[in-house]
């Protein structure tokens, strides 16, 4: 059965008050951009706290419309509906007994019909409703039997300006619409943390750009290929993602020649957030993003990130910071970002890792450090950040 018309459901946005409308544009236009791509024409509407998606041509595929739109944040459910404009009850039963036969061949299942009646001066009660419906399908399909407990289908009506009939849900991933909640830089590397915590702030409605730290010769042009291939996965949800690529290497070999080896992540760790700072505050974000979770390497010990954040002026987001690795891998298999992130080519991290880097670093201890640094630490950064490449990102 092919539809032409999709209910869309939200969550949070129905109690944002008089501010409803607002979050109720912002997921429209979230789902124009995500259906964009299918190159056919969508109109998409609202009414009464429902959205709808309506095709006006054939050339689409129901399967490639249901998938973009279970990515778009703020979306709870998808259902594909069969709309009709007449509210006579004749016309009504004929309606539902003919998407009960196109929506389910095998007839043999157990059915419940469950209606809602937001126009209230309809002339038959929701029960009513519910018991006629459901004996015309009985009496078409003898196969066919009543489970008010546990339908094998739960078919149901909503009676509103027009009625819908529908009988699936199918699950989006929540949240707020991407643009909401202004925007934020997320440090991006080829790991499984960072793309799955630029996910989880996207949900929340943040705008998401990322920064990424490459460092030629020693991490090769495979593993920048692979970092832009996750922020291409990530857009599938997040949208355009503005990739900022920092040339690392000259910083990491100064840091490497002038620091304790056991203190290298941290500062290097540091350095990546001053840069990250300076270009989000150029590009108007509001704050930074990491996918750092307590005591998981050397530099995400309480310890570490409490030294790390004594750089930043802008407010760091750590979505991950309570998860355990398995709880990463399972959102990263579900956003389709697993499988890149765990090929084989390292960032530039991994290559100047101390054998036992210190775990519990004091900030005098660093700063010390830093200082024999400041001969040219400034002029390396800033060459960094002038020669940065940006690539824009579309969904893969």
């Amino acid at each position: 059965m092919k539809y032409t018309s999709f209910l869309i459901k939200y969550g949070e946005i129905g109690v944002k008050g008089k501010n409803r409308y607002k979050f109720e544009d912002a997921l429209m236009k979230q789902i124009r951009i995500a259906l964009k791509p299918l190159s056919c024409d969508f109109r998409v509407s609202r009414e009464l706290g429902r959205i709808y998606v309506d095709a006006d041509d054939d050339c689409y595929d129901d399967e490639d419309v249901i998938d973009a739109l279970c990515r778009v944040f703020g979306i709870v459910a998808v259902c594909p509906v069969v709309r009709i404009e007449s509210k006579d009850f004749e016309n009504l039963k004929k309606a539902v007994i003919e998407y009960f036969d196109r929506a389910y061949p095998d007839k043999a299942v157990s059915f419940k019909v469950d209606t809602k009646r937001a126009d209230k001066s309809y002339e038959k009660t929701s029960e009513q409703l519910n018991a006629l419906l459901g004996e015309a399908i009985l009496e078409t399909f003898c196969e066919t039997r009543v489970d008010v407990h546990k339908p094998d289908v739960l078919i149901k009506v909503e009676i509103r300006n027009h009625i819908n009939i529908y009988s699936l849900s199918l699950p989006g991933p929540g949240g707020m619409p991407v643009g909401t909640n202004g925007k934020a830089m997320l440090l991006l590397s080829g790991g499984i943390d960072s793309p799955v915590a630029g996910y989880m702030i996207a949900k929340r409605g943040v705008k998401i750009e990322a920064v990424y730290f490459h460092a030629p010769p020693y991490t090769s042009e495979r593993a920048k290929i692979k970092v832009i291939e996750l922020a291409r996965t990530m857009a599938r949800y997040t949208g355009v993602i503005n990739l900022n690529i920092i040339n690392f290497t000259d910083i990491q070999l100064y840091i490497y020649e002038k620091c304790p080896h056991d203190e290298l992540t941290i500062i290097m760790r540091r350095y990546m957030m001053k840069i990250a700072q300076q270009i989000a505050k150029t590009n108007g974000d509001l704050a930074l993003i990491t996918g750092e979770s307590v005591g998981q390497v050397a530099s995400q010990t309480v310890h570490s990130l409490a030294v790390t954040d004594n750089v930043c002026e802008m407010p760091v987001f750590r979505p991950l910071i309570g998860f355990d690795k398995q709880e990463i891998i399972t959102v990263a298999q579900k956003i389709g970002t697993f499988e890149t992130s765990i090929e084989p080519y390292e960032d530039c991290c991994t290559i100047f890792v101390a054998k036992h880097p210190v775990t519990k670093p004091q900030l005098e201890k660093i700063l010390e450090s830093e200082k024999k640094l400041s001969e040219k630490i400034d002029d390396l950064i800033k060459s960094a950040v002038d020669t940065k490449e940006r690539i824009l990102c579309s969904a893969k």
